[in-house]
């Protein structure tokens, strides 16, 4: 799972993160293997050259993301069962933002870990903020309980559950207000900065990839391209981003904006993307 969860670091927009973002979105659908040769060029689509692809998909093996298999002559890859998971949970979040009500429950973890287990303590923390967890204090963190399943997979893998106490509560009681306490326990300034930048960017690709109503719609690599710069762009808040309830966040947050155009450009690109990722592969099979 560490192996995987290090491909998050990859910086959106970079050729790694986008071939991961090609590859969570089609290998699947494609059967579960695809060969270089098809992905070099559904890569060539997002203006990538074949040398720069390949180098990213070493980078991919070495991560443990994808591995290597030759069918019918044909060298390949496939997915590693880590990535496979790690992949469809992705999907659970990339697609479905989270957004907590202000009634709903909070997890709180706390946790004891000595000196002698200081990198697991680093793992441990490094995970649970990568899946939109907040921190009260070093050992103390706080996330929506429809994320308690997770932090308990986190805990078992580290081999850390019984160092770890869970308390399912409602919500916390604080002394001053509660986006002034949430502003302390996440880093909402940089998370409201991925939303702004995601809305910034796309806001202009979605007009000219004809997404907004009455346009006509673009097909073929320029909606594939457009499509998969969105997800690739958008991947990483539904982790950083815990959908806080509105009472814990400032007036102007953006995140429903955010998740908003994400919704346009999925309902208007996604099926185009895949039509023009399929007709790619039979054209190379032919």
């Amino acid at each position: 799972m560490s192996a995987v969860l290090d491909d998050m670091d990859s910086r959106p927009g970079s050729t790694t993160s986008l071939l991961r973002t090609v590859i969570g979105l089609y290998l699947r659908e494609a059967g579960g293997w695809m060969s270089a040769k098809d992905l070099v060029v559904l890569m060539e689509a997002l203006g990538t050259s074949g040398t720069v692809t390949r180098t990213a998909l070493g980078r991919l093996r070495k991560k443990d993301v994808v591995r290597q298999e030759t069918r019918d002559g044909s060298p390949g890859f496939t997915l590693t069962e880590g990535a496979a998971t790690m992949l469809a949970r992705g999907d659970r979040r990339i697609f479905t933002p989270r957004s907590m009500e202000p009634g709903d429950p909070w997890c709180l973890v706390s946790f004891s870990i000595p000196e002698t287990e200081r990198e697991k303590r680093h793992q441990l923390r490094r995970r649970l903020h990568w899946i939109g967890c907040g921190t009260v204090a070093a050992g103390l963190w706080i996330c929506p309980d429809s994320l308690r399943d997770e932090v308990e997979e986190i805990l078992a893998d580290l081999g850390l559950r019984d160092m770890a106490t869970l308390f399912v509560t409602g919500s916390p009681m604080v002394g001053g207000s509660l986006p002034d306490a949430a502003a302390k326990w996440w880093d909402l300034d940089a998370i409201a900065g991925l939303h702004r930048d995601f809305l910034r960017e796309h806001n202009a690709s979605e007009t000219d990839a004809g997404v907004r109503t009455g346009a006509a719609v673009d097909t073929g690599a320029t909606a594939f391209a457009t499509y998969v710069r969105s997800i690739d762009r958008w991947r990483i808040i539904p982790y950083l981003d815990p959908g806080l309830p509105s009472t814990f966040l400032p007036d102007d947050w953006p995140g429903a904006q955010g998740a908003a155009l994400f919704g346009r450009i999925t309902e208007t690109l996604a099926a185009p993307s895949a039509a023009f990722v399929r007709e790619t592969l039979g054209a190379t099979v032919s």
